[in-house]
Parts: C-alpha cells; structure tokens; sequence
C-alpha cells in the first residue's frame, strides 16, 4: 500500500485527488493539508472532499502531518510547491507535483532541491492529454514547415496563470519535433498591422470563461487542408487519477526527477 499525502486538500483539485486516493484499493490516505488560514483546516479530509468522515484531519502545514508517508501530491501554488517540497525532502517524501506555472530559475532551484528524491513533475497528468503530447510531436514532424502551427487552450474565469502549463508544453513539443526555439517561436497574442504570419513561429491563444474545466486545441494549418488535434477534459478526475497513478509508479523507481511520458512508458 502507498501512503499519499495530499497538499491543498480544501481546494477544488485538492478534493478531486482525496476521492481518488480514497478509492484506490493500492493507497492509503496518510495526510492532508492546506495553508494555515484555511476554513478547511482541523476539519475531516473526507468531509471537505463530499466523501463523509475518513478520520483524516486537514493539518495547517505539511509539518503538522502526523505519522509516515509515501509520497506527496502537490496540486497548489509555484510559491507553497516550493515550501513543500522542502519539507518532502526532510520528511523523505517522494513527490508528484502538477502545479503549473514553475519554470526558468525556479524550475533549476526545485530540480536541485529535489536532488535526493524520487519526483514525477508535470503541467498536465491526464492520461489522454500525455497520449496528445506524442501524437501532436508525431503530427508536427511528419507535416515539417509546410504547415503553419497554432495553439488554443481554453479554462475557467478563476485560473490564474496563462497560457496553461499545458499549452505552453504542447508548443515546446511542436518546437522540439521541427527544431526550433519554443521561446524564439512562440507567438502570445496578435493585434493591429502585424504583417504575414512567418513560417516559424507557433501561435499560442488563450480563452478564459465560465466553468470550462480545460480544451486544447493543436492546429496544424496548410494550403488546402488543415488538421486539428483537440483534447477536452469534463472534470478533473481524470487529472486526479493520474496523479495518483504517478504517485504508484514513482515510488517503485530510484531517485529521479520524471514526468507522465515516464509514467505512461511513451519515451
């Protein structure tokens, strides 16, 4: 049995990865926390989650969590993965983190802190989008620069960060599959008299309305034909379950850091 810790219990992804730790038969829910000024804070995890009393508590800090674990589930902030991941390290805690939004020197510094564990990090751990990550690289490599390339993701009013960790994923892909610079192709956002749209660069649009859980759309566009590559999550139990499978597969693994490509077996 896993023993999983979950880190932002009383949030809406949170809440989504207890359901799913609590229904696998291979783990157990051996903690869960939140900030400290969270109204979820000393309540049940199961009952903040709809699941009804599981008698785990929601501790106010990661070093509160009482008894051992396995492995750590981060779904938060850049700010609060980073604080956790410190506490993973002096606790002996693998990780799986799906926090977006880590990158450049922060990327380096939580590679470098995680040095001694096992860490599976990635921007998106759905099984069906990591499935899209390989055919779009597939797709961009065998279509060459005849075909102009262009990303759209789209997600609820409350995300914060844009364009997604996954869009931004997607275009390193395309970049990497027809060699180019991702940083030097990328294209954010159009307006006014820009000119013709040059070969090399990759568009990236972002939407953001209502309650969508999250789209993303690859376009890959010639003279006379276009083809569109398009992933759409309902809910985010699809996140949660890989997250959780992650967190099954890094513990069996010897100290690295992963993604869900090595998860999956699709390297």
């Amino acid at each position: 049995m896993t023993r999983v810790i979950v880190a932002g219990a009383g949030g809406r992804m949170g809440g989504r990865i207890v359901h799913m730790a609590v229904e696998n038969p291979d783990v157990v829910l051996a903690g869960a926390f939140e900030r400290g000024d969270h109204t979820a804070v000393g309540r049940d995890a199961g009952e903040v989650a709809g699941l009804g009393v599981i008698g785990v508590p929601v501790a106010g800090a990661p070093e509160e969590v009482e008894g051992p674990g396995d492995v750590l589930i981060d779904f938060t902030s850049p700010e609060a993965t980073m604080a956790n991941a410190r506490t993973a390290t002096e606790r002996g805690w693998s990780l799986v983190i799906g926090t977006t939004g880590i990158a450049g020197e922060r990327l380096e510094a939580l590679r470098e802190l995680t040095a001694g564990l096992r860490c599976v990090m990635a921007p998106n751990m759905s099984v069906g989008v990591n499935l899209m990550f390989r055919i779009a690289s597939e797709m961009a490599r065998i279509l060459g620069d005849d075909y102009d390339m262009e990303i759209l993701e789209a997600h609820h009013r409350f995300k914060k960060d844009a364009p997604s960790g996954t869009a931004l994923r997607l275009a390193q892909v395309l970049a990497e599959a027809v060699g180019r610079d991702p940083d030097q192709a990328a294209v954010y956002a159009r307006r006014g008299m820009i000119g013709e749209r040059t070969r090399d660069e990759i568009g990236i649009q972002t939407w953001r309305a209502g309650d969508i859980t999250g789209e993303h759309t690859v376009m890959f566009g010639g003279v006379g034909e276009r083809l569109e590559l398009t992933h759409r999550a309902h809910n985010r139990d699809n996140f949660a379950r890989g997250a959780v499978r992650a967190a099954l597969w890094v513990v069996e693994q010897p100290e690295g850091f992963y993604d869900m490509q090595d998860v999956l077996g699709l390297k």
